[in-house]
């Protein structure tokens, strides 16, 4: 997620400009003779230095031809293979050994623009040090200015050798280390007062790259009283210097909590919440950037950097157009968000909305920080209305969060918002529901059927009206809101239940009788002989009397069974009377899922409960999308509420295959009076919970 390390910003191809004082070559060679002529200007350079015109001018040119090409990375190859880095380095070598004068300084400051074109490609950069480069690197670095060469002159070759070393470090520790071991870091930094700013911008992008992810470099730096003067950089009225500036600082703070507290204690605080309103758009990334590192040292800091004005600019951010610009704010706001002092500053500055809108992005990075700064505001009372009320549940609950550590992070600020959904926050949204435009009506009653405990659902759902705005919303002829309510009910529905919406063996009110399984039609001691199907079935009446009202009546009423001995049983088919009476028997059955319709069918015509539940039971653990409309006809045929109320949860959970069959909508229509039937008893009588219990899917 860091920046700093970015190629744009360490590895700089500069355009030549005129105060590099070359003159420009009219004529350039073919690309057909590219090696060729590549050849030849090596060549050239590989003469003795000379005094003459002629000479000079062929080597100038022949130094420019080579930089023209080494500003082309496709070319870059060609040159290091026609031998270009041994002979750049001897002119550098020879160079310092000569007298100076204005000849030698161009020569040398061509030579480490080649070279720092050439390290643009990390392949090349150990090439180059192995050859000699760095240590006159270096020492060009250390070299003071002779009299008799001018101010821009001496200015563009210390500039161009600083460059050279940001490129051959760029991304290798090991040059790193060879840098400073070569006395590289002191010059660099007292070039940061040098008074050109060209040559203070390259000091300081040298020492941004230096001290990237390299501890000895950072304190060496450090050691070297950096910071004062990079704390002025920040201030700068020129951007490049205040982005290399708070570049430089963000890689010396960067996993160093001890060099961060000095950088603080410098006065870095206040000039970096300023670039956050920079016009350079680097400064402000780099800025927001290093609030976020500055923001993890301790709460007093965080406390500070709201006081001192960055949550405002940090806001502005997450709405502007640069995905670099939303990442770094919504870093920096995450961390803060962190710190209780902050959260009703970030909120109350209007930061939770766009915080929201950055949820649905597809950059993983500004997704996490944004997801990370919420679970952060979630943690505040006043800002949980806040969340709801921007439709901020939904966001959370229904988004696309495709890394597993955002996935977390959303789920536990969903458990920070049911956690704190109680008292005072409670009541609020209670207020809002009552009170409020139909649309946040409908967005908080949505997010208090997730969120709610079982305790408060009646207060909220019947006392409150929820639930009619919930089965309103079932019925619109928008699909997404279709959806939403669907799932709202199908969660509350669920909170605090058991393991199965029916109860496949509930206690009987009436104590059984049970005979056993060896007397299930046995003649022996049978009492009344059942005609089914043309077959003897042979019972017991003491069995059946405790069984249900229905054989009750039949034997102690005025109907004649009561004396009959052979008692003609219609309607029903000879496996389903035995099921039925095994279970009479036994108080147990399997339940074969092809006789189940016909054994309710005849449960309930014999008002055996419980075989009644044990059919519901099998055939709920059947539902399907192609078959819940004929089960739901078959619940109430056979007034079989727990079937009833597993369909409904049924239809509830699964909107989305259901609601694609052209049968959906009237379907849904017919069951809607049911569906309200089935909450109000839930909602109002809460012992039924354990009696109306959740099928797994």
């Amino acid at each position: 997620m860091d920046l700093r390390n970015n190629t744009q910003s360490l590895k700089r191809k500069l355009d030549w400009t005129e105060e590099d004082e070359v003159e420009e070559v009219t004529t350039k060679p073919r690309r057909l003779d590219l090696p060729t002529d590549i050849s030849n200007r090596i060549h050239l350079l590989k003469s003795s230095f000379s005094s003459s015109c002629s000479d000079r001018s062929s080597a100038n040119c022949a130094l420019f031809v080579l930089s023209e090409f080494a500003k082309d990375e496709d070319i870059v190859d060609v040159i290091v293979n026609c031998g270009a880095v041994p002979v750049l380095v001897e002119i550098l070598e020879t160079a310092g050994d000569c007298d100076a004068d204005s000849y030698k300084y161009d020569m040398e400051k061509d030579c480490a623009f080649i070279l720092g074109l050439l390290a643009v490609k990390p392949e090349y950069q150990r090439l180059i040090v192995d050859a000699g480069a760095l240590s006159y690197l270096v020492e060009l670095l250390k070299r003071p200015k002779s009299p008799v060469i001018s101010q821009a002159l001496f200015s563009g070759l210390l500039r161009r050798a600083a460059d050279a070393i940001t490129s051959l470090a760029h991304e290798n520790t090991n040059i790193k280390t060879l840098v400073r071991l070569d006395g590289g870091i002191p010059p660099l930094v007292e070039l940061l007062e040098f008074n050109d700013t060209k040559v203070q911008r390259a000091a300081a992008g040298a020492l941004r790259t230096l001290a990237f992810q390299n501890a000895e470099n950072k304190n060496q730096i450090i050691e070297c009283n950096a910071l004062p003067t990079l704390v002025l950089m920040l201030g700068s009225a020129d951007a490049s210097i205040h982005y290399e500036a708070v570049g430089v600082i963000g890689n010396l703070v960067h996993s160093s909590p001890e060099i961060k507290r000095e950088v603080l204690l410098a006065g870095a605080l206040q000039p970096v919440i300023c670039l956050l309103s920079s016009c350079c758009l680097e400064s402000r990334r780099e800025a927001a950037l290093l609030i976020g590192q500055f923001a993890t040292t301790d709460s007093d800091c965080k406390i500070h950097i709201a006081q001192r004005g960055a949550i405002n600019p940090l806001i502005e951010m997450l709405k502007s157009s640069d995905l670099q610009l939303r990442e770094m704010s919504t870093f920096a706001l995450g961390r803060l968000a962190q710190d209780s002092h902050n959260q009703a500053g970030i909120a109350y500055n209007g930061g939770i909305e766009p915080l929201l809108d950055l949820l649905d992005t597809k950059n993983g990075s500004v997704q996490h920080n944004a997801a990370f700064a919420l679970y952060g505001l979630a943690d505040n009372e006043d800002n949980v209305a806040v969340i709801i009320k921007a439709g901020g549940f939904q966001k959370l609950h229904d988004g696309h969060f495709n890394a597993q550590p955002t996935q977390e992070c959303v789920t536990k600020t969903l458990k920070r918002l049911e956690e704190k959904m109680q008292g005072r926050v409670l009541k609020h949204m209670l207020y809002l529901m009552r009170t409020g435009e139909k649309d946040l009506q409908i967005r908080v009653a949505l997010a208090l059927a997730h969120l709610c405990s079982p305790d408060d659902r009646k207060t909220i759902f019947i006392d409150n009206n929820g639930l009619e705005l919930l089965l309103n919303l079932l019925q619109s002829t928008n699909p997404k809101q279709k959806g939403d309510a669907s799932a709202a009910l199908h969660t509350m529905a669920m909170k605090d239940m058991c393991s199965s919406i029916v109860d496949p063996a509930p206690t009987s009110p009436t104590p059984q009788v049970y005979l056993g399984e060896q007397y299930v039609n046995n003649p022996k001691l049978s009492d009344v002989t059942f005609i089914v199907e043309g077959k003897s079935f042979y019972a017991h009446r003491v069995c059946l009397l405790s069984s249900s009202d229905t054989f009750r009546a039949m034997f102690d009423g005025g109907y004649r069974e009561k004396e009959a001995k052979n008692i003609e049983i219609p309607n029903i088919k000879w496996d389903v009377f035995e099921l039925m009476m095994r279970y009479i028997y036994t108080g147990a059955v399997d339940i074969d899922l092809d006789l189940a319709p016909d054994l309710l069918k005849a449960a309930d015509q014999y008002l055996l409960d419980g075989l009644k539940s044990l059919c519901e039971y099998a055939i709920s653990e059947d539902i399907s999308v192609e078959n819940v409309s004929q089960m739901y006809v078959m619940s109430d045929t056979f007034n079989a509420t727990s079937l009833r109320y597993a369909c409904i949860l049924f239809v509830l959970e699964q909107f989305d295959n259901l609601s694609t069959k052209p049968w959906y909508r009237r379907f849904l229509h017919c069951i809607v009076p049911d569906i309200h039937k089935f909450f109000s008893t839930l909602l109002t009588h809460p012992h039924l919970a354990n009696l109306c219990r959740r099928a797994d899917p």
